[in-house]
């Protein structure tokens, strides 16, 4: 069923991203009356994580922020099949980059790096935007999916321009092989580990638990860590930015660079809500008994 499906799948997702951005974003339109109207797509997950999130925020506001979220989840839903087809010149047209400087300043230095970013804004077009600068090779690690051609299908999407991608359960091992290279390797630092083998912190007022792995990582390889943020300034415009987050990540205590990465990326949660993935139920693990913050 998973094959016949992705061949019944595919012409339709192909003329989908061969559509011109304002045809994409009024079909956008209509899908979001289908998925916020119609089905309710993880309505309570959503309104709980913005309840518990935003504890200072009424009812009117934080009903605002779940249709701006809506809207904006449905465009990335169509932003992202765009990347099928995107060209470099429609990547630097709808994200613009701003702190290129810290990334070049590593390249001149020979120094492969680590970039820490969240669920915010839209990962896959800014993917393909950093493709275009031409400084180190992007890696992006993932979750391979279960179906084969439908994973297939998510890698020539992400590599298409040149990008890389490394398998999340062998992402060190990846990383040594490519030591002779000039990388960025990518960790999205906002998924769920097991509960057991994860930092814990609090997070947007819950307890939240972290992975240990952009920190072990940074710290063994010395490799710098860089944030990278993808605000959105308008429909169909993206603002991607990189900043020193910790430069020198050998010799850090325990728990500074995941401290360092989770309250950036709060920060930015903070200053635009409505673009951050709700729908993902980043708090489903119960922090264990005895573990305080740091552990």
């Amino acid at each position: 069923m998973g094959t016949l499906a992705y061949y019944i799948a595919l012409p339709l997702l192909h003329g989908i991203a061969l559509l011109p951005m304002p045809v994409l974003y009024a079909l956008s339109d209509g899908l979001f009356v289908v998925v916020f109207h119609l089905l309710g797509y993880r309505r309570g997950v959503v309104r709980t994580n913005l309840r518990n999130s935003f504890p200072d925020k009424g009812a009117d506001e934080l009903r605002k922020i779940e249709r701006d979220f809506y809207r904006w989840f449905c465009d990335l839903l169509l932003e992202t099949l765009k990347t099928l087809h995107i060209t470099p010149e429609l990547a630097e047209r709808l994200v613009q980059v701003v702190g290129v400087d810290v990334l070049r300043r590593y390249r001149d230095q020979g120094r492969s790096i680590i970039i820490v970013m969240g669920h915010w804004g839209n990962w896959e077009l800014g993917g393909a935007r950093f493709a275009t600068l031409g400084l180190h090779r992007l890696n992006v690690i993932y979750h391979p999916l279960h179906n084969r051609h439908f994973n297939a299908l998510i890698i020539r999407m992400r590599n298409r321009l040149g990008n890389g991608l490394y398998p999340m359960a062998e992402t060190m091992k990846c990383m040594l092989r490519d030591r002779d290279q000039l990388t960025a390797t990518a960790f999205i630092a906002d998924q769920t580990p097991p509960p057991e083998r994860a930092y814990w912190t609090t997070f947007l007022h819950q307890d939240t638990p972290v992975f240990w792995g952009t920190e072990k990582i940074a710290a063994k390889l010395g490799y710098p860590v860089v944030y990278c943020g993808i605000d959105r300034a308008a429909r169909g415009r993206y603002i991607m930015h990189f900043e020193d987050l910790v430069p020198e990540p050998k010799g850090t205590p325990d728990g500074f660079i995941s401290e360092a990465h989770t309250r950036r990326l709060e920060q930015d949660i903070r200053s635009r809500p409505a673009i951050w993935l709700w729908t993902h139920r980043r708090w489903k693990h119960r922090r264990p008994a005895g573990t305080a913050d740091g552990e």
